[in-house]
């Protein structure tokens, strides 16, 4: 089957989903090409975003490694144990 480019079929983005479900007026506005007068808000949330985003990762980090601490300490636990039990 041969593929035909239709341009009229274009891609539909999730936040553009998102927008819509939002706000309507918002969405069209956007597909026209107006810009929103809000400018410095937006710039604003989208650094608060990112800072969050390293924080979640950051502390995803701690957390694995703190589980691999507390492996090693088990495993150096029961090696101690053992060879403390056999003497």
């Amino acid at each position: 089957m041969e593929s035909v480019y239709n341009p009229a079929m274009r891609t539909i983005r999730a936040s553009e989903i998102g927008t819509y479900l939002y706000c309507r007026r918002a969405w069209w506005y956007r597909k026209q090409g107006m810009e929103s007068a809000n400018q410095s808000e937006l710039a604003t949330g989208t650094a608060l975003h990112r800072q969050h985003g390293r924080k979640v990762l950051a502390a995803g980090l701690t957390r694995t490694l703190g589980l691999i601490l507390l492996l090693l300490a088990l495993t150096l636990l029961t090696a101690y144990l053992t060879t403390a039990l056999f003497r």
